[in-house]
């Protein structure tokens, strides 16, 4: 289902003296768009107008009400969630953007397999039915991308990725495509909501650290605040949301339906 939205930009301006006596700073920095859903008086209606702590506890409430399916039928989800909009027989690949046949899912070269964006070792919660099988975090990836991209961090720079244009990579950190930072950077931190520690998977969350190992965080929040701004959710992304939502697991990512809600959290 598609949602109707609204976005509102912020717009700060220099007021005259001469009118309000006052000097406002200058505000370099472009919030993410403010936004209004069809689900915010349903879905979200228990977050509207929060901010911090208090958005985050409510979001997590709302999102926590989730069918799960297993690792084996993320396989089939991911061909309907991640359909080429232009090619109904192929999935468009993270990292990439390439289309390629969803018949050619599996783990040799030239196939596409699951990635996990929240890197599955970041708190060891494995393919077992909950974060290891979350679609709002599993994407379809090339087979020898996925490999690279492994378990690191999120950061700029480092070499150009083989088969992934625009995507760079050093010893502990991976940045994708500029049209997916956003998309990594939504993932990502839905992660952070969902996952609080109260339903026998561990308190993920996100820092600064690129060299996070096993333990349940990811990083850089910086970075993915700024990825947030910079490329906002597309509309292969909201379908993704909607189709996750409708067909298979009954809750959303809200950082899609509301991107300026990273930093009212953060």
């Amino acid at each position: 289902m598609s949602v109707a939205r609204i976005r509102r930009w912020k717009v700060w301006a220099a007021l005259s003296a001469a009118v309000v006596g006052l000097t406002f700073p200058v505000v370099t920095a472009t919030p993410a768009a403010a936004t209004t859903t069809a689900y915010d008086t349903t879905y979200y209606k228990n977050a509207v107008g929060k901010t911090g702590t208090s958005l985050k506890s409510a979001l997590h409430t709302i999102i926590s009400s989730q069918n799960k399916i297993s690792y084996d039928a993320v396989w089939n989800a991911l061909k309907v969630t991640d359909q080429d909009p232009n090619n109904t027989n192929n999935v468009v690949l993270l990292y990439s953007g390439a289309s390629r046949s969803k018949a050619l899912n599996g783990g040799d070269v030239g196939d596409w397999n699951r990635e996990h964006v929240w890197a599955q070792s970041h708190g060891s919660f494995g393919t077992s039915a909950g974060p290891g099988t979350d679609l709002h975090h599993l994407r379809a990836c090339d087979v020898q991308v996925n490999s690279i991209r492994g378990n690191k961090d999120w950061d700029f720079g480092g070499s150009a990725v083989s088969g992934a244009t625009g995507s760079y990579t050093d010893s502990n950190s991976f940045e994708p495509r500029n049209a997916d930072k956003g998309d990594v950077a939504r993932m990502i931190l839905y992660m952070a909501v969902r996952y609080e520690g109260d339903d026998a998977w561990p308190d993920l969350e996100p820092n600064e650290s690129t060299t996070n190992g096993s333990v349940p965080w990811h990083g850089r929040l910086s970075v993915l605040k700024q990825w947030n701004e910079q490329d906002p959710p597309s509309a292969f992304e909201e379908r993704r949301n909607d189709v996750i939502h409708s067909t298979y697991q009954g809750n959303r990512n809200p950082f899609i339906d509301h991107p300026e809600w990273v930093e009212a959290i953060w």
